[in-house]
């Protein structure tokens, strides 16, 4: 399945749920919650022609009505009977991918479902996005789909273009067609982007494909609450199959069932662009908390006929109904459309960013929705559901070890901990936890940790050595707390794309990780619409919040930092995926190190430092370089450990960058910041054969924190691991060259 947070944790959150919020309804047929459905039905894939697992969720639980499914997966329950007969039926599919090709290098290349139709920034959305393949048995298997890395980007005039899906590319960490075949992907193997349901605030949910959920999440609680006796005629409730498709389970619906009356309860939909209007875009405008909507092809607001019956339904009841625009439900086939009986109807609630990572609905829609039906469906409302708060992220680092903890452990530990520049507390004291209990390191004024180990005589000529990782990670700043409770936060680092539209997460100065969305730039939906560049680009983030005040509540103040939501994902074989492997790749091999060596490390002088704000311009290395320069201390050599971003992917020129992920750790000969002298190159690679350790060497971009000792008399001999898609949360490495990089730092210990 896909991944998501830690089952047990969620459970013990629920647990502390009060009852009433999963209580039976009063018939005691169907268990479960708005709020329960919604996440189950949100993390289970369902891409058209695909829904058999969600299918099987939803016929689970409405098995006490005996639901039947057709040979398209339709999930059908018939309450009833005689006239009228009546049909709710609310659409199971998202858009997504399949796999289209693979290459014989180990990529996966797809092929979108639907194959046509307008999704604005769809493609662009998933680049450098973790994703889940499923094999043919049902089986997950993790990716990620490629992206463009930022450091190899200045110089290229014509980079890929993300939005052409020939530039998309899906990395499972194999080397070959057989590899990947092996895991259990091929030919026709669906691809979703990994996702998770987050509660923003009281009130809105988000995920990818969360305005693809609602309406089946309202037909469970339709049913969870109607009592069977105070149903007059027929009652059909239907899950329809590829909506995305052509409608197919619709159509077939309406040909088996051939109601009097239908309600369709899906997401609303935006007309295709207009050439002949270029400026004009018609599409649903209402904003969240809007109440019940009704789509509408012209969107004027004058109810009608069924419409209208439903409204008055609403009104006394208290419910707020409105009307909005939305294309037709059944899109243009080969073939006519079947009919649709007088009384049809278009149901839905306001979904923000629509069909994008970042999709919002909110809590207290989705309750009115399900309770219209309800009384629609019954004559009365059977009680009110109450919104569900998910469980938030936590770090999860290890901590009092008494043994050396393994490579994948500390990695595993160093990049599920949050910290970007500036606020790094939290690596600081998870490094401090990973190390041995002997080890004893400072803090000094610019917040670097630092462990100076190894003994010489006074009379020694041994040289003093430096080896620095850095702590932080690129990520955003609240800048300001806008009067419509949204921040506006700056910061960056990476492409816009890979950040701006998905979730965030706050993180506040009392601990707290508070789920959030990155919105969209203004006409992103737009013909023609160009992200916008730069490292202090200014974006918006909702947190859920409609004012400061409900900010303040939740704890949220300006200079509070945000990044995107990470996972360490173990990929096929030795590769693995996660967001900051730039640099906790660096951190672990210094921790490594620092086991390997131990605490009687004779005749030698080595210093480790695990830095502050490298991505902000090497600033905690650059005090430090100052401090110890005054105080005739500058070390003789400086090893800077950070990533070799490297050009091993379909997408990236082989002018440069091009070493290989899994054939070793890397010397980076030339960066933006620093050149090594030749002979330097030739004695780490000496020193690294020697010792068996595979090693590489090349030319790259960015600069590293060994540069800004340069000035004091040191020299910098940057060191790296090769790394795809830098900055990004589709990071990819090999562990070997993990294994290679703390090898080499041991290795240099004892023998520069």
């Amino acid at each position: 399945m896909i991944k998501r947070l830690s089952f047990l944790f969620f459970a013990a959150v629920l647990a502390c749920i009060t009852p009433s919020a999963f209580a039976q309804s009063d018939s005691g047929k169907v268990p479960g919650s708005l709020g329960d459905d919604l996440r189950q039905f949100v993390e289970t894939p369902a891409i058209p022609g695909y829904e058999s697992a969600l299918a099987a969720e939803i016929r689970d639980r409405v098995k006490s009505f005996s639901p039947q499914t057709d040979n398209l997966d339709d999930v059908i329950v018939t309450i009833g009977s005689g006239s009228p007969k009546r049909l709710i039926v609310a659409p199971m599919d998202e858009p997504g991918y399949v796999v289209g090709n693979i290459t014989d290098d180990g990529y996966i290349q797809l092929q979108r479902l639907p194959q046509f139709g307008d999704l604005p920034l769809f493609n662009e959305l998933y680049s450098a996005q973790p994703v889940e393949i499923q094999s043919a048995s049902g089986k997950w298997i993790p990716g990620v789909v490629a992206g463009l890395s930022i450091h190899l980007l200045p110089g290229r005039l014509y980079p890929p273009d993300p939005s052409d899906i020939e530039n998309m590319y899906v990395d499972v960490g194999a080397a070959s067609a057989a590899e990947v075949k092996h895991l259990g992907a091929d030919l026709l193997s669906p691809v979703v982007m990994d996702r998770t349901l987050f509660s923003l605030g009281k009130n809105f949910y988000a995920a990818p494909a969360v305005g693809d959920r609602f309406g089946d999440v309202a037909l469970v609680d339709l049913l969870r609450h109607i009592d069977p006796s105070k149903v007059s005629g027929t009652l059909v409730v239907a899950f329809a199959a590829q909506q995305w498709a052509g409608a197919r389970g619709l159509e077939r619906l309406l040909d088996e069932e051939n109601p009097d009356e239908l309600i369709y309860v899906g997401r609303l939909i935006a007309a295709p662009p207009n050439p002949a209007e270029p400026t004009l875009h018609r599409g649903p405008r209402l904003p969240m908390g809007s109440g019940v909507l009704v789509g509408s092809e012209d969107g004027s607001g004058n109810f009608s006929g069924f419409a209208q019956d439903l409204k008055s339904l609403a009104d006394s009841n208290q419910i707020p109904f409105a009307m909005d625009f939305s294309g037709p439900m059944m899109p243009p086939s080969y073939l006519a459309p079947p009919k649709t009986p007088d009384k049809t109807v278009h149901l839905a609630i306001a979904t923000a960013w629509p069909d994008t990572p970042a999709e919002i609905i909110s809590a207290k829609d989705l309750a009115n929705l399900s309770d219209l039906l309800q009384i629609y469906a019954q004559g009365s409302l059977a009680q009110v559901r109450p919104f569900i708060t998910l469980p938030e992220i936590v770090d999860h680092p290890l901590a009092n070890l008494g043994t050396p903890p393994t490579n994948e452990q500390i990695l595993r530990s160093l990049v599920e901990t949050y910290a970007v520049s500036e606020h790094e507390a939290r690596m600081r004291d998870a490094v401090k936890s990973l190390l041995p209990k002997w080890a004893h390191p400072e803090t000094d004024d610019a917040g670097n940790l630092i462990l100076q180990i190894g003994s010489t005589p006074a009379s020694s000529h041994v040289p003093s050595i430096m080896f620095v990782a850095h702590l932080d990670e690129i990520g955003y700043v609240v800048q300001e707390i806008l009067p419509d409770g949204k921040l506006a936060v700056s910061g960056g680092g990476g492409q816009a794309d890979y950040f701006i539209g998905h979730a965030a997460l706050v993180h506040t100065a009392n601990g707290r990780d508070i789920p959030a969305v990155m919105e969209l730039p203004e006409g992103w939906d737009e013909p023609g619409f160009k992200w916008p560049r730069g490292r202090g680009l200014m974006s918006r983030v909702d947190v859920g919040a409609r004012s400061p005040d409900e900010v303040a509540q939740m704890g949220i103040a300006v200079g509070d930092y945000i990044t995107i939501p990470k996972k360490y994902r173990h990929l096929a074989g030795t590769r693995a995926n996660a967001r900051s492997f730039d640099d906790r790749v660096g951190d672990t091999a210094l921790v490594s190190a620092v086991w390997a060596l131990g605490p009687n490390l004779k005749d030698r002088n080595v210093t480790f430092v695990w830095s502050t704000g490298e991505e902000l311009g090497l600033v905690g290395a650059g005090k430090l370089a100052a401090r110890l320069g005054a105080e005739g201390k500058a070390p003789d050599y400086v090893f800077a450990i950070d990533t070799f971003v490297s050009s091993d992917s379909p997408l990236e020129s082989k002018r440069f960058g091009d070493t290989q992920i899994g054939d070793g750790f890397v010397v980076r000969a030339v960066d933006n910041s620093n050149i090594i002298p030749r002979k330097l190159v030739e004695k780490v690679v000496s020193i690294a054969r020697a010792n068996h350790i595979p090693v590489q060497y090349g030319i790259t971009g960015g600069g590293n924190d060994g540069s800004a000792f340069l000035r004091y008399g040191s020299i910098d001999v940057a060191l790296g691991w090769p790394l795809r898609y830098s900055h990004s949360p589709g990071e990819v490495i090999d562990l070997r060259d993990l294994d290679a990089l703390s090898h080499i730092v041991v290795a240099l210990s004892r023998n520069w």
